[in-house]
C-alpha cells in the first residue's frame, strides 16, 4: 500500500488515518481490536486519538480509547509499524497547555498506550490562558527527550496558529509539524484563513470529521431514519446544499463502485495541503468502504463537480 511522508517529518503514513474516538464508545474493546486489525491487515498504520476520548460517555472517565489501542498494540507486537498520534489539553482530568500539565499528561498517554514514545502529539485546543512560550517550550523539551517525535495543533485559528510558529522557529524549538482541523466537503471554512497558512508554513493538514459526522456517508436522507449517536448532528447539514452534495457524491460513487463515503473522503485527501484525511468507523463494513478511498482517484472533472457541488447556497436556504 503506498504512503505518504507527512511534510517535515519521516513518517510514513497511510492514505488514511484511522479515528479512534470510537474505541470505547460506539466500539467496545472486542469490536476495537476487529477494526483495528482490518485497519492493519489493509496496510493501514496511522492511528489517531486522545487523552480525552471518551471522557464523556456514560461510565467512561477518559483515556477509554488509549487503553484500547495500547492493549492492541500489546497484543499484535506491532507498535513499531504503527503510527500513533494522541492529544492533550482538552480533557477535565488534564486540563490546557501549561507545561506542567503537558509534562504530565504524556507519561498518563505512554502508561495507557504501553510506549515509550508517541510520534505525533497534538495540543488538542489552543490554551489562550497559557502563554504560547510556555506551550511551545513543553512541547520541545518532549522532543529533544525522545518521548515526542514531532508535535502539532488541533482546533487552533491562524493569528494563534502562526505565532506559536513564529516563537518556535524564532527560539530553536520544535514547531508544530501539522494541523488537526475540521474540513470536510461541507465544511470548508479552513480553506479561508487556515489553508493559505499551512500552504505558507510548509504544515500538513490532516482534518478529522471527513465524513461530517456521517453525513457524507450518503445514508442520511429526509425519510429515512438511521441508527446512529450522531445521527441528529448529521442531520443538521441536510438543506438544499447538503442534498446537493449527496447527489453529486452519489452520481461519483456510481461511478467507480464504491461508497460515498470512499468518494467524500478521496476529494479531501486530494485537497491543497491535506495530507492524509482521518475517518472512524464503527462496524468493519464501515471500515471497508472507507478504505476503498485508498485506490481510488477522481478525475479533474469529478473533484470540480464535488467542489461546486459543496460552494455555500446564494440567500436564503429555502429548506
Amino acid at each position: 500500500m503506498p504512503t505518504r511522508t507527512l511534510p517535515g517529518t519521516d513518517l510514513d503514513v497511510h492514505p488514511l488515518c484511522l479515528g479512534g474516538n470510537v474505541f470505547g464508545w460506539t466500539a467496545d474493546a472486542g469490536q476495537s481490536f476487529a477494526l483495528l486489525d482490518d485497519y492493519a491487515d489493509a496496510g493501514g498504520n496511522f492511528v489517531d486519538t486522545a487523552d480525552s476520548y471518551m471522557w464523556r460517555v456514560p461510565g467512561n472517565s477518559g483515556g477509554e480509547s488509549e487503553r484500547i489501542i495500547g492493549d492492541w498494540m500489546a497484543a499484535r507486537g506491532n507498535r513499531d509499524r504503527m503510527v500513533l498520534a494522541t492529544k492533550v489539553g482538552s480533557w477535565p482530568e488534564r486540563p490546557g497547555l501549561s507545561g506542567a500539565n503537558i509534562t504530565a499528561a504524556v507519561q498518563d498517554s505512554l502508561r495507557r498506550l504501553r510506549t515509550d514514545r508517541i510520534d505525533l502529539y497534538y495540543a488538542h485546543r489552543d490554551d489562550p490562558d497559557t502563554p504560547l512560550e510556555e506551550t511551545v517550550a513543553a512541547f520541545d523539551a518532549l522532543v529533544r527527550a525522545g518521548t515526542v517525535r514531532y508535535v502539532a495543533a488541533s482546533n487552533y485559528e491562524a493569528p494563534r496558529l502562526a505565532e506559536a510558529l513564529d516563537i518556535a522557529e524564532r527560539n530553536g524549538l520544535a514547531r508544530f509539524v501539522a494541523l488537526q482541523p475540521h474540513y470536510n466537503l461541507v465544511e470548508r471554512d479552513y480553506e479561508l484563513g487556515l489553508g493559505p497558512l499551512l500552504a505558507q508554513r510548509g504544515l500538513s493538514c490532516l482534518p478529522y470529521y471527513g465524513l461530517a459526522k456521517g453525513f457524507l456517508s450518503g445514508k442520511y436522507a429526509a425519510d429515512t431514519n438511521v441508527e446512529s449517536v450522531r445521527s441528529d448532528a448529521a442531520r443538521e447539514y441536510l438543506d438544499q446544499r447538503g442534498r446537493r452534495v449527496l447527489a453529486a457524491l452519489a452520481e461519483v460513487a456510481a461511478a467507480h463502485r464504491v461508497a460515498p463515503a470512499a468518494v467524500a473522503l478521496a476529494w479531501l485527501a486530494d485537497r491543497h495541503t491535506v495530507s492524509t484525511p482521518i475517518a472512524s468507523a464503527r462496524t468493519r463494513e464501515q471500515l471497508a468502504e472507507l478504505l476503498a478511498m485508498t485506490g481510488l482517484a477522481l478525475s479533474a472533472d469529478e473533484s470540480a463537480e464535488l467542489t461546486a457541488a459543496s460552494e455555500p447556497v446564494a440567500g436564503p436556504d429555502p429548506t
